[in-house]
């Protein structure tokens, strides 16, 4: 039985971004390990997926002497499970895992490329982030981004050989499940809750972002462009994300604005996603940099109208005036202009919905996806075992 290890930096992603994989391919005839940093969610990760997990203790900052613990803890752990392949998603776990899985002697090693962090920084920081991209790539024997865009920027930016890079099916790194994001499937009990947290007035026009309340998730634009708008007192701004203290924090001034203003909502997180979105009348996603954003594809299942920023990923599955609206990154005015047009002009938005919806029907789905990751995975075993 040809074995399987996924790795993460930490086992939330494991939950959140890449649900049911695990169990698909276990499914399949695969064994299957996970591997993260220990969390809370880690039993529920098993019992859900049904497969094994091992904890290896990644940090998500650059921390060097603990990076070299990792690494090492990951070629004990490959040489003692023998994997065909390792599978790797997110920066640090791409990182080490690669370098780790190269240095053990695993025949195939896949790296999911969600995002770039480089993207969004600048100097030497930049530098750094890119260095550790191309130790990443050159380690790994496959490189998978999650869009063409992504795929495309990576061959213009020289970061890695053009042979290895491949997008799976149509792009995204797990699909959406429309067992879930379905309005005809929703639980009344759950939209009750979610209403009862965001309090809506009869007539509030609900602006929902839902994401990591960090600055490069374009956050503080956001605030900011809600507070200027003609149409303010007449909405409330739904956050449904945690604050970061540790990693590219917003500015103290916005956290003060999104606690007190009585028209934005903050909520940590919800595993009821979907409610909050069939409670919305607007999914805004002014992120800095993206992969493939599950959030777009989720919105989309929801007949939900989106507003986005012009970035890789985004325009990957949106088009402006087709299946979206779409502002230049970090822009509040034009931003501000996009929440007024959806304000008045709704019909129009719920035409860009229903397009959104048949597209991601179409070529979203994720069983496809999952089908898609086993097939390339099937025909990898095969080519390592002749190349033997």
């Amino acid at each position: 039985m040809p074995k399987l290890i996924r790795i993460t930096t930490v086992p939330l992603s494991l939950k959140q971004l890449l649900a049911g994989q695990m169990r698909y391919m276990k499914n399949q005839g695969l064994e299957v390990l996970m591997v993260s940093a220990d969390g809370r969610e880690v039993n529920t990760v098993m019992k859900s997926e049904g497969v094994a997990h091992e904890v290896i203790p990644f940090t998500r900052k650059i921390t060097p002497f603990q990076d070299l613990v990792c690494i090492w803890k990951l070629i004990q752990l490959f040489k003692r499970e023998k994997p065909d392949i390792v599978h790797t998603h997110t920066p640090k776990a791409g990182l080490l895992g690669m370098i780790a899985a190269n240095l053990a002697g695993v025949p195939v090693r896949i790296h999911t490329l969600a995002g770039i962090p480089a993207m969004a920084a600048n100097g030497h920081k930049k530098t750094l982030l890119e260095s550790a991209e191309k130790w990443t790539y050159s380690n790994a024997t496959h490189v998978w981004p999650n869009s063409k865009g992504l795929s495309d920027f990576v061959k213009k930016e020289g970061l890695c050989q053009a042979e290895k890079l491949q997008v799976i099916g149509n792009g995204s790194s797990n699909g959406v499940d429309f067992s879930i994001f379905n309005r005809s499937v929703l639980k009344e009990n759950h939209l009750v809750a979610a209403t009862m947290r965001i309090l809506p007035g009869e007539d509030d026009f609900i602006i929902l972002s839902v994401g990591r309340l960090v600055k490069d998730k374009g956050i503080e634009e956001l605030v900011s462009a809600f507070l200027n708008s003609k149409i303010a007192n007449q909405s409330k701004l739904v956050l449904l994300g945690a604050f970061e203290s540790d990693l590219d924090p917003l500015s103290p001034e916005t956290i003060q604005t999104i606690q007190d203003h009585p028209r934005i909502v903050q909520i940590d997180w919800s595993d009821h996603v979907a409610h909050y979105m069939a409670l919305a009348d607007v999914l805004v996603h002014p992120s800095h940099r993206e992969g493939f954003p599950n959030v777009l594809l989720e919105a989309g299942a929801m007949q939900l109208p989106v507003i986005c920023s012009d970035i890789i990923g985004n325009t990957d599955l949106i088009q402006q005036q087709k299946t979206g609206l779409i502002f230049p990154v970090k822009d509040v005015g034009v931003l501000q202009e996009a929440l007024e047009f959806a304000f008045v002009k709704r019909d129009a938005m719920a035409k860009l919905a229903d397009n959104l919806y048949l597209q991601v029907r179409e070529k979203y789905q994720r069983p496809q996806l999952h089908e898609a990751i086993f097939s390339n995975y099937q025909s990898l075993i095969h080519e390592a075992g002749k190349s033997e």
